[in-house]
């Protein structure tokens, strides 16, 4: 399964080449959410093993972009990314997910630092 980091996103956003697909509850999504990402609801029923809910709201996904999903740290999201992976969309997930998407927006040294290593780590 591929992650993709928060700057390569972005990059890639601003291209209109991915949807990001953000599964954190709806008021968590509501007090902060990358830009143009649509929210479906589902990190408590994957987290708990129930996939069913997702593949059940499959129609608020676009099919005809790559899907990045997002929850509060990646791994939640990576559960989602299966799911869509099985059901034939490209998907990948943000590494980090939310938190590292802020450390990305906001230029935190904690995210600078995660970055530069994960360049010099092969």
């Amino acid at each position: 399964m591929s992650k993709i980091t928060p700057a390569e996103l972005d990059e890639r956003r601003s291209r209109d080449e991915y949807v990001v697909l953000d599964i954190r509850p709806r008021k968590t999504y509501q007090r902060a959410h990358i830009d143009g990402s649509v929210n479906v609801p589902v990190y408590d029923d994957l987290k708990s093993g129930d996939e069913e809910t997702l593949r059940q709201n499959l129609e608020k996904v676009p099919e005809h972009k790559t899907v990045v999903t997002v929850c509060k740290a990646g791994v939640t999201a990576r559960k989602a990314t299966n799911v869509l992976e099985e059901e034939g969309y490209e998907a990948t997930t943000l590494a980090g997910g939310m938190r590292r998407w802020r450390g990305y927006e906001n230029g935190t040294l904690g995210y600078r630092l995660r970055s530069l290593l994960g360049k010099l780590a092969p």
